[in-house]
């Protein structure tokens, strides 16, 4: 039924259930899995000397997560026997760079983790699974802790 999983990771426990339950996913229905981890190429809005050094330390250390993270998704889903490959995708908004990821790859269903944030919280920090649930076409199976 689903060929080819799209699981967007950010190294948090949610994104860990998302891999868990894409293994099963790719399992029961012999798919590929696509995990990702976004990256926010330009996060400061400042300029001056200390925005480039700013800039640098932000790109090494989310560059670093970025590899964590997709190392350990890799690992999870290789000892499982799933067929994975893996990438840091950059854009300014996560959930614009998973849905550019899902079509650019051919995904067709995206894993997803929410933290399930509501009130102020997600007013502030936003959704970032409910923005791709409200500009995909795409089937999304929503993993919540």
């Amino acid at each position: 039924m689903f060929k080819h999983l799209l699981v967007p990771i950010d190294g948090s426990a949610t994104s860990e259930l998302a891999v868990s339950k894409a293994i099963g996913l790719a399992k029961a229905f012999d798919s590929k899995v696509t995990a990702i981890y976004v990256v926010d190429p330009y996060p400061f809005t400042g300029v001056g000397a200390d925005f480039a050094y700013g800039q640098g330390q932000y790109l090494n250390a989310a560059k670093a997560a970025a590899t964590e993270a997709l190392a350990n998704a890799r690992k999870a889903m290789e000892q499982a026997g799933v067929q994975v490959t893996t990438a840091t995708v950059e854009s300014h908004a996560a959930w614009r760079g998973i849905l550019d990821a899902a079509d650019s790859g051919g995904a067709d269903l995206i894993v997803i983790g929410s933290h399930g944030r509501s009130g102020i919280e997600k007013l502030v920090l936003g959704s970032v699974a409910q923005r791709v649930l409200s500009h995909t076409k795409l089937p999304v199976l929503v993993v919540r802790a």
